[in-house]
């Protein structure tokens, strides 16, 4: 039983391309699934990691799930047989991304589209909620992954690959932040993060998926200081 969650602002032409791609997939691999579109208001940054904790909680209210996928609605797999489970450590499923020319950009990288099981994002204390803007969250999320004892598994071979769908950085800025945020992630893990949110979620539920709309703002996620 597998949850995916899609943070999301702004990329209504990538819904129906996503939903179109993914729903045979999983069908043909035989998973039970559910998807969560995790939609930003507001005047703020993106911030992708604050709204998959939102999602991550909103998911918990509705089943028991074996794998939560915290999948960018701008990532198509291209292999069928990339199976969206999860295992016994947290999992990268899009290791080789077509604008990286299918190369890992770095070892630690943990962007796109990865896998955790509910007691092991509990178990990490979710993503960090203090990156506003782009960039950062993911590495964070893949310290928060190591400290706690884990490691990371990637597909084999060619399964890993993904095409994203191009489209602009409308508005996104980058944050400029992320580097000292990224210094302190074993000093922030338990401070920030699935812990220290509060929110105010609209809901409307369609017949592929629920809109969980939240206006982000900072004072959702207060962090004491450290």
């Amino acid at each position: 039983k597998v949850a995916i969650l899609i943070p999301f602002r702004n990329r209504h032409e990538h819904l129906p391309i996503f939903f179109r791609h993914l729903i045979p997939m999983l069908q043909k691999q035989r998973l039970e699934f559910a998807f969560y579109v995790v939609e930003q208001t507001g005047t703020q940054p993106f911030n992708r990691a604050m709204l998959f904790n939102v999602g991550f909680k909103e998911a918990m209210k509705d089943a028991v799930w074996d794998c939560i996928i915290f999948h960018d609605v701008d990532h198509l797999p291209e292999n069928d047989r990339n199976y969206y489970g999860c295992g016994e450590m947290p999992r990268h499923f899009a290791a080789k991304l077509d604008k990286y020319m299918y190369i890992l950009p770095y070892n630690e990288f943990f962007g796109g589209v990865s896998g955790l099981t509910v007691e092991q994002f509990k178990k990490i204390n979710g993503f960090p909620n203090a990156f506003w803007g782009w960039g950062g969250e993911d590495d964070d999320l893949w310290n928060r992954v190591h400290y706690a004892g884990y490691n990371v598994t990637r597909p084999e071979g060619d399964l890993g690959k993904y095409k994203s769908i191009p489209h602009h950085h409308r508005g996104e800025v980058q944050f400029l932040g992320r580097y000292k945020l990224l210094r302190y992630s074993r000093e922030r893990q338990y401070i920030d993060g699935l812990n220290n949110l509060i929110y105010t979620p609209k809901i409307l539920v369609s017949r592929l998926y629920k809109n969980i709309t939240v206006n982000l703002i900072p004072e959702l996620a207060p962090v004491r200081d450290y």
